[in-house]
């Protein structure tokens, strides 16, 4: 089989290969065709030929002998976003919010079961973290995950569950599935949850749902911070029903914007 033959999965290896490169260029401040050969295992003439190509549409470029994303990425982001009018309506929103709470703040929508930031807004006290605009988050251990999937359809929560691989991101990461089904009533509810230092060490995030017509659970925002910050009755009280409060009105906003 070649590379552009279908794969048993019915993809075509071809594409496959080109996104690899997409994604470590992505994640790394530039790549040398050998360095990327050797981390994919693939042949330096494969590389080159597929890079080649990318260059010559424009979606990435070379220095020197370095390799980086290009800017018409730019492009295609805004036009997945724009197919979402929440990105707009909930800007001014959240950035109300973490200018207020002097944290750092996330609109999260779920994509093929996980979630995927489409806003962040953030102070400059706030812990800096890897989160950007479209990264992609675990559902099952985050604030704004459980938010979403607890305010779901029973049948549609349970696909999406089925789909969960469970990853343990640290010791306080909820991997039973009982147990966090459990936890998805209580969320429902109470209106809002809780991320106690379930994906990163040391911090904390509350998250709640963004509901349009008929209850319909659109996405999910969240505000995190070091636990130092985000404790007692301000973590328990203040910011749930702060975090609630924007929420019901980005949802309102979406429904009528």
């Amino acid at each position: 089989m070649t590379e552009d033959e279908p794969n048993g999965a019915g993809t075509i290896g071809a594409t496959e290969t080109s996104f690899a490169i997409i994604e470590r260029l992505r994640e790394s401040e530039g790549e040398r065709v050998t360095a990327l050969a050797d981390e994919l295992e693939l042949s330096k003439s494969t590389v080159h030929n597929h890079l080649r190509t990318l260059n010559r549409l424009g979606y990435v470029v070379k220095e020197g002998s370095t390799y980086h994303l290009g800017l018409r990425f730019l492009d295609l982001g805004d036009a997945a976003r724009a197919r979402r009018n929440l990105y707009e309506v909930s800007k001014q929103e959240m950035d109300e919010l973490v200018s207020t709470i002097d944290e750092h703040g996330h609109v999260m929508v779920e994509e093929m079961a996980r979630g995927v930031y489409i806003y962040q807004s953030k102070t400059e006290r706030a812990v800096q973290t890897d989160s950007r605009i479209g990264t992609t988050v675990d559902l099952h251990a985050t604030a704004v995950g459980k938010a979403y999937l607890a305010h779901l359809p029973e049948e549609r929560q349970q696909e999406l569950l089925d789909q969960l691989d469970f990853v343990q991101r640290t010791e306080s990461t909820h991997t039973d599935r009982e147990a966090l089904e459990s936890e998805l009533v209580d969320i429902r509810q109470q209106g809002y949850a809780l991320n106690d230092q379930e994906s990163f060490a040391g911090m904390r995030a509350v998250g709640a749902p963004v509901l349009g017509p008929n209850e319909q659970v659109l996405a999910s925002i969240s505000v995190s911070g070091p636990t130092t910050r985000m404790s007692g009755d301000r973590y328990r009280v203040e910011l749930p029903e702060m975090v609630q409060e924007t929420a019901r009105i980005i949802g309102i906003r979406a429904t009528y914007s």
